[in-house]
């Protein structure tokens, strides 16, 4: 092989190893890319996920609230009922103890 033949060898190579290398340079450019839209997919989703879990938040604030609420009124009706138990009791040993004995 020549000195010519060789040098036409390395350039066959050089402009081999150029056009790889834009290639790749084009594949990582375009990976980049789309990994870029993903991210911003991915941040787009997070941030919509975040609201739901937030109005989640405030929906279960709210259930918690008026179960403490609906508690607090069932043990009221719960008390007042008990004092009309007892009333009535009362009243009817009341009225069996005023009853003329046999």
């Amino acid at each position: 092989m020549t000195t010519e033949e060789r040098f036409e060898r390395i350039e066959q190579v050089t402009a081999g190893l150029v056009e790889l290398a834009k290639s790749d340079r084009e594949e990582n450019r375009a990976l980049w890319r789309r990994t870029q839209e993903q991210l911003s997919e991915l941040g787009s989703k997070v941030d919509t996920l975040a609201l739901k879990v937030d109005r989640l938040t405030v929906d279960m604030d709210r259930l918690i609230i008026e179960a403490a609420v609906r508690d607090k009124e069932s043990h009221e009706r719960d008390q007042r009922l008990g004092e009309r138990v007892d009333t009535l009791v009362s009243a009817i040993g009341q009225f069996i103890a005023a009853q003329p004995h046999k």
